[in-house]
């Protein structure tokens, strides 16, 4: 229940507060007095209070003395410190305490007024007044799906999406969350249109008027920070969302100015694909011819991420022209933080690039389809996101960060690849060669039941994939759909839909975020 508007101002001068009293009793409070902190004490202890107006100085015990005090009898109580007083002591004293509002004397009753308004209607207005703001764009953003949209008004759109996603999870808004659900569902069909459409022509004109893909991170944003600086610490936190990426921002930018680009994942948008695309900076096509020991095609085991590291040396020589020292790290683990912290300053006091790949976003998602414990906390995708942002907080990831930034290291942070939150099976018919992956399927005579539910690709040459014989194929899987055969179909629609997966084509999985995050102690940090 609301608490009712109802204010305690504690002060021994009271009769000079009566114009005040009078003034915020006309707004609709009701304002009690006390000339004492044991009277103050006493009113409280008797019913519940709204905001706490407090003098600092009061006969007896000093208003700091009684905050403590207020604080344990009604913790939900918010106080607004009132003195005379103007030294920075005080001030950084009553702030050092937890006060909600410091205010110094002469005060105006609207001063107090906003005070008290702020702290108890703040949250509502600016909740208000964003549904208001979101109410406004949603319609232009409807209005924008008549376009023709192309690879550049894709990611302003789907990144301001992404951006309302979190605002509106944050404020719990269900009704315009719902909403915008509504049209990023219609979104990510006519996503898959482009895509479909597109993505054989960007690969077979790669100078043409293409997006950013997994192969153009290393030229296009790496190799930029090295050259300036020769130096740069690159962070790749697997499976990591848009909206993930929203969450967690505001906990870099204390350290960091935040440049924000987007590039697009390679096809199928999973690891073994379009992590060894943006470390080699070559489709897996190119891949397999140059290194045909190495890559061992249609499993998305780990094992076909094993040469990461060799491929980014070979990939920023050919971009600078000369070798660049390469040290790689990939953590799984908790157990693996602690020699990685013991290593990471003398990694980054060196050129060249430290390269840290974080696993445990993909772990998340993966294991909530095999954990009843992890489906509960992350039930949905604001969930997921709190969750992301919990272990950010406190990860091996926020301590490299800090570790950057105190000696200068300029980092670039992005991800592999995308999730989407799966609800739709689609039945699929295929032989017993067919990969096991729920969002993209290689084999022979592969067919979707349902028209629209994949996109079917029979050339994979021209989507940068090398060819697997005569008759292989790929299905990959459009907007939340998931594969399911038509044996055991229950048991697999009962046990993957709602599921985070990716591999195949939609916003979620594809577009995603590159941040250049420069410190903001700047290069002058040391370097030892």
């Amino acid at each position: 229940m609301p608490r009712p508007k109802k204010i305690l101002w504690v002060d021994d001068e009271l009769e000079s507060l009566e114009a005040h009293r009078r003034f915020l009793e006309q707004q609709g409070f009701t304002v009690e007095q006390a000339a004492h902190g044991d009277d103050a004490l006493t009113l409280l202890r008797r019913e519940p209070y709204s905001v706490v107006l407090l003098d600092e100085q009061l006969p007896g015990r000093r208003g700091l003395e009684l905050l403590h005090e207020i604080r344990a009898i009604d913790p939900g109580t918010s106080v607004v410190m009132v003195t005379k007083s103007e030294d920075e002591g005080t001030m950084r004293e009553a702030i050092g305490t937890a006060v909600d509002d410091y205010l110094v004397k002469p005060v105006h009753p609207r001063q107090v007024l906003s005070a008290i308004t702020r702290l108890l209607e703040g949250d509502r207005i600016r909740h208000q007044w964003m549904a208001r703001d979101f109410v406004v764009r949603f319609r232009e953003l409807e209005a924008r799906r008549r376009d023709a949209l192309a690879w550049r008004e894709w990611i302003e759109l789907i990144a301001e999406l992404a951006r309302w996603e979190v605002r509106l999870g944050e404020v719990h808004e269900p009704g315009l969350s719902e909403a915008l659900a509504t049209l990023q569902s219609g979104l990510r069909r006519d996503f898959v249109a482009f895509v479909a459409r597109n993505y054989p022509r960007w690969l077979a004109s790669p100078d043409g008027d293409r997006p950013p893909l997994s192969v153009d991170v290393g030229a296009e944003f790496l190799a930029p920070v090295l050259r300036a600086s020769r130096r740069a610490l690159l962070i790749v936190i697997d499976c990591l969302r848009l909206d993930q990426w929203e969450a967690l921002r505001s906990l870099v930018t204390p350290l960091f100015d935040v440049e924000v680009a987007h590039y697009y994942s390679i096809l199928p948008s999973a690891t073994p694909y379009a992590r060894n695309a943006l470390f080699a900076g070559l489709f897996p096509s190119e891949i397999a011819q140059r290194h045909p020991e190495w890559w061992r095609h249609a499993s998305d085991d780990e094992s076909l991420n094993a040469h990461e590291a060799e491929l980014l040396v070979e990939h920023l020589r050919d971009l600078l022209g000369e070798p660049v020292p390469v040290r790689y790290e990939k953590l799984f683990s908790a157990s693996d933080v602690g020699d990685l912290m013991r290593r990471l300053p003398a990694h980054l006091a060196q050129d060249g690039v430290t390269a840290l790949v974080f696993n445990f976003v993909d772990q998340l998602t993966h294991g909530r389809s095999e954990s009843a414990i992890l489906y509960e906390v992350a039930r949905d995708a604001a969930a997921l996101r709190g969750l992301t942002r919990t272990w950010f907080e406190r990860s091996p990831v926020r301590a490299a960060l800090i570790e950057a930034e105190r000696r200068g290291v300029t980092v670039l942070l992005t991800s592999d690849h995308g999730s989407i939150h799966c609800e739709t099976p689609a039945t699929v018919f295929a032989k017993r060669d067919a990969t096991q992956n729920l969002r993209y399927k290689f084999g022979e005579d592969l067919r979707a039941e349902q028209p629209g539910a994949a996109i079917d690709v029979d050339n994979l040459e021209a989507w940068g994939l090398p060819p697997l014989g005569l008759g292989k194929r790929l299905l990959l899987a459009t907007e939340d759909r998931f594969f399911v055969y038509p044996t055991k179909l229950r048991e697999y629609q009962a046990r993957y839909r709602g599921a985070f997966l990716h591999g195949g084509v939609s916003p979620e999985e594809m577009i995603l975020p590159v941040a250049l995050l420069t410190p903001r102690r700047g290069a002058g940090a040391s370097r030892g």
